[in-house]
């Protein structure tokens, strides 16, 4: 009698790290000089998952950005999972930009990863359930495999593994 064994690939960003981030960062930027006058603020729409940055103008948006990606990878959240969008003049002589966060994985990178999985002729079975990719097979070794595969990808999105089985 074989028992599968699986695991499950997920990319998940924990919000209230992101939410902590945000709050150092602002403490940073309200601190520095060059951001005197230039209005600048993060915000976090939990709902909708994305990031708000308002600033004076470009070059102050950049900053804020840079400040908090600093602040967020020494949290060790995954950065790919920050896709930016395009920096849009607003009312007042501000800029903004909204930065989508991406929680979970896309279907169509799922479909990637599973394609990959078959080209590699590893003797597992992967399927998409939701937003998580869950890899089974007979053979702890070719779940390992597989792991190796996933992590050497490049599918555009941070990847964790989770439900040992």
């Amino acid at each position: 009698m074989a028992q599968d064994f699986s695991f499950d690939a997920v990319s998940e960003v924990d919000l209230n790290l992101v939410s902590e981030s945000i709050q150092v960062a602002m403490k940073e930027i309200s601190n520095r000089f060059d951001f005197k006058n230039a209005n600048a603020s993060i915000e976090l729409d939990v709902k909708a998952k994305k990031l708000i940055v308002r600033a004076s103008d470009e070059m102050k948006i950049d900053n804020a950005l840079d400040i908090l990606y600093l602040r967020m990878a020494k949290r060790s959240l995954p950065l790919k999972n920050f896709k930016k969008g395009k920096i849009e003049q607003a009312l007042g002589q501000t800029a903004r930009i909204e930065v989508a966060v991406q929680s979970g994985i896309p279907v169509d990178k799922a479909k990637e990863m599973v394609a990959a999985i078959k080209a590699a002729k590893c003797k597992a079975n992967a399927s998409i359930q939701a937003e998580q990719l869950r890899v089974s097979s007979k053979s702890k070794d070719e779940l390992q495999a597989v792991m190796a595969l996933l992590r050497e990808g490049n599918f555009g999105v941070e990847l964790q593994f989770k439900n040992f089985r």
